[in-house]
């Protein structure tokens, strides 16, 4: 292969290797994904995130509810397992789009919530009728509708 073909090719795989970065979420340092030791389904939701190429790891944690508190996450709004990354939290089973979106973007809030665990949500079984909203939790304290999930 000539230079010129081999230089095309080289600049084209970084390309394609950077937007595949981009578009995972995977620009986030390692996501710390906090679960109990009980629970299965946070294992499906973590592995989802991994195979879409964001890099974390997983800690099994005895007193949920004081992780919890301790990144202020509203009792409301609490789900099965609680993550980190990039200074934002993420409970529960946010659909990767939303983290995508969080991380790409970077808004002003603290991090996004799917409460409880909704039949259908990312981890929690392909239910094609799911619908349910991922709450922004703001720097305020207060929530709002980040993303609807509907089908």
């Amino acid at each position: 292969m000539n230079r010129q073909k081999f230089a095309a090719r080289s600049l084209a795989f970084a390309v394609m290797s950077a937007a595949s970065f981009i578009a995972t979420g995977a620009m986030a340092a390692e996501m710390v994904v906090y679960k109990s030791p009980y629970c299965g389904c946070c294992e499906a939701w973590a592995e989802a995130l991994k195979t879409s190429g964001i890099p974390l790891r997983m800690e099994n944690v005895e007193h949920m509810d004081a992780l919890k508190a301790g990144y202020k996450v509203p009792e409301d709004a609490w789900s099965c397992h609680t993550a980190v990354a990039d200074g934002y939290v993420f409970e529960g089973h946010v659909p990767l789009e939303a983290v995508n979106r969080v991380l790409a973007e970077r808004p002003e809030i603290t991090g996004i919530a799917v409460p409880g665990m909704p039949s259908g949500s990312l981890g929690m079984g392909e239910d094609s009728s799911a619908s349910y909203d991922v709450i922004a939790l703001n720097k305020d304290g207060s929530q709002s509708v980040y993303m609807e999930i509907r089908p």
